[in-house]
């Protein structure tokens, strides 16, 4: 007799916009919900900050955002939560925050991305927003092993905050970025390396005939197969050498958590 159970109970995901700019919340939790398992709870958060960066292109701006993030990832946690995905390319306070997700699954946007791609094609390209994101961006894939694979990284000359501002201007350069990719790099699959990129990838795919991963939808989908083999198989976080999770005792002495989570905007979609 299996002792694999099906689970009844609903996967519980929540997604995170790691920035108090709400404005992408609306449009990424309908996008979500068109997509997700009808069983599974969702839960789309943007963070309750002091000063509303309404990026994260530098550096500086994700340091500032880091610990927010963390505190909300522990929230997530003792709410419950099966999985969390982190609505950020860069993939910003990954390691920290899968460090304190109890049994909480922790995703981020490039490593889900890259994940699923490359079951799907030899070498990919990533179409970034802007030249100085490059760095970055190439060190994570190596970070994930990945580096060979990696066709190119071409910049649409776009930030952030333009992507959804002018669709035609952005799907046209998007367009162009990838025909040079595919043409001229050889990228045998695309990746849209910015969560701002979100609502693009179907027309794209059409247009240059291979797979096109939007950071989004993989990010979510990989959160929330992920809870699930949580739930039916127990494959949860690790608990052992460097993911050691910080002492309760230690974490109430300092009183670290206990302030509470920095959630601003919170759409639930059940």
């Amino acid at each position: 007799m299996s002792n694999y159970k099906y689970s009844s109970d609903p996967v519980k995901v929540m997604w995170v916009n790691p920035l108090g700019y709400t404005d992408f919340d609306d449009p990424i939790a309908e996008l979500l919900a068109e997509i997700k398992d009808p069983r599974t709870h969702l839960e789309v958060v943007s963070l309750a900050q002091p000063v509303h960066t309404p990026h994260l292109e530098y550096r500086v701006y994700e340091a500032m955002v880091i610990a927010d993030l963390v505190r909300v990832v522990r929230q997530a946690s003792l709410e419950g939560f099966d999985a969390l995905a982190i609505g950020c390319f860069y993939d910003l306070g990954l390691e920290d925050a899968r460090q304190i997700s109890g049994d909480m699954v922790v995703v981020a946007p490039c490593q889900a991305a890259v994940q699923i791609l490359t079951n799907l094609c030899n070498r990919f390209s990533v179409l970034v927003g802007q030249h100085f994101w490059i760095e970055q961006m190439t060190d994570r894939v190596r970070y994930y092993g990945q580096g060979d694979r990696l066709a190119s990284m071409r910049p649409l000359g776009l930030g952030v905050r333009e992507f959804q501002a002018d669709k035609a201007k952005t799907e046209q350069r998007l367009l162009d970025a990838a025909q040079l990719a595919v043409n001229e790099d050889h990228a045998e699959g695309l990746i849209l390396g910015c969560t701002g990129e979100f609502g693009f990838f179907q027309e794209l795919q059409n247009a240059v005939g291979v797979p096109v991963i939007d950071a989004v939808f993989s990010s979510f989908k990989m959160a929330e197969y992920l809870g699930g083999l949580k739930k039916q198989l127990g494959w949860q976080t690790s608990r052992k050498g460097s993911m050691v999770q910080p002492p309760e005792e230690e974490l109430r002495a300092y009183k670290i958590f206990d302030a509470p989570a920095p959630i601003g905007n919170r759409i639930v979609i059940r």
